[in-house]
């Protein structure tokens, strides 16, 4: 978003554009002076560059089968202090993740939609008589 209002800033200016777009003029300036100033940068974001290199290393030093908890806790073995969720979103974002024991359930036939089917030879159409009631055709005819 911050592209498209420097884009088009010099027709229509900050304020409209950000009137019609999901976002506050004030977050437009902050965000264009945190490019000028890195310094500017909150500690949340700094603290996660620092961190997501030292996860990659961890999880590739182990054959990328480390999980969430194993990462944080050979982080831990390592004297770095980070908190295990903050593991587990970083990881998340950088697409990481253990390797899963046991075999996935894997689906071996899909039905096609368009396929033809066989005709309803014991015509089950179903019929509400009043609410919560369902009989069938072929039972309402016997009884």
């Amino acid at each position: 978003m911050v592209r498209y209002i420097d884009e088009h800033k010099g027709r229509f200016g900050v304020e409209p554009i950000c009137k019609m777009l999901p976002i506050a003029p004030s977050t437009y300036y902050e965000l264009k002076a945190r490019e000028a100033d890195p310094g500017r940068v909150p500690a949340r974001v700094r603290r996660d560059a620092e961190l997501k290199p030292q996860i990659q290393r961890v999880w590739q030093e182990n054959f990328c089968a480390y999980g969430v908890r194993k990462t944080w806790k050979q982080l831990k073995r390592e004297k770095i202090k980070v908190a295990r969720c903050t593991v587990q979103r970083l990881m998340r974002q950088m697409g990481l993740c253990g390797v899963t024991r046991g075999k996935a359930f894997k689906i071996t036939t899909v039905a096609d939609e368009n396929a033809h089917r066989p005709a309803d030879l014991v015509e089950r159409k179903f019929v509400a008589t009043r609410p919560n009631r369902v009989m069938q055709n072929a039972a309402k005819r016997a009884i």
